[in-house]
């Protein structure tokens, strides 16, 4: 799993602990994706490229940074949208575009309903969000699309992983790196990720 990185820190594992915790109500659930989210952001962006600007302080004139990178953020509908704030808290100005999959339960494939993407893709550095990797057949067909649509530079970025799922994008997508805040042990019988954190998107919007 070399396409895999762990993003480790004391305050992800609090949280991570939160979002497993059957107990957390919706409310408090939301806010700690979001939260996990920024923290999560911080680390898979450590890398992004700066170009300098001349700027006044209250003083004088000095010299500061921007991001030179077009950045684009695409959160997987629904469960997604959960951790596009925690990213938009630390990079405002990106791009945010949209993939709506669900999965079909007996079959356990996804299925595309809805996509808008901004324009220039291929010139985009592109983050895919999405809380659960679980089987991996809604984030190889988000990439895949996402490829077909000219994107080229894509990190995709969970916060719990099964192996089966990393197995699946690395295998499919050897060219994009899989960031999570753990890997958990396995899928049950289901496609549900163990110990997980159940349904993400459902905990969030409180439709379980």
């Amino acid at each position: 799993m070399k396409n895999l990185v762990i993003v480790d820190h004391p305050l992800i594992r609090r949280d991570l602990s939160t979002l497993r915790d059957r107990r957390t109500e919706r409310g408090r659930f939301r806010t700690t994706l979001r939260r996990i989210s920024s923290l999560i952001a911080f680390e898979v962006t450590k890398d992004l490229h700066l170009k300098p600007r001349v700027l006044r302080t209250p003083l004088e004139e000095t010299t500061g940074h921007s991001v030179s990178e077009d950045i684009v953020f695409l959160p997987v509908l629904r469960a997604g949208l959960g951790m596009a704030e925690g990213f938009l808290d630390f990079l405002p100005e990106a791009k945010v575009g949209h993939i709506g999959l669900y999965r079909d339960e007996e079959t356990l494939k996804p299925i595309n309903y809805y996509s808008k993407f901004p324009k220039n893709l291929k010139r985009s550095l592109i983050f895919v969000l999405d809380p659960m990797l679980a089987t991996g057949g809604s984030a190889t067909a988000a990439i895949s699309f996402i490829k077909e649509k000219g994107g080229r530079k894509i990190r995709l970025v969970s916060v719990v992983a099964a192996p089966e799922g990393v197995k699946k994008v690395s295998s499919r997508h050897r060219d994009v790196k899989i960031y999570a805040a753990a890997l958990d042990r396995r899928l049950n019988s289901k496609g549900y990720i163990l110990p997980g954190l159940g349904d993400a998107g459902d905990r969030t919007f409180g439709t379980d």
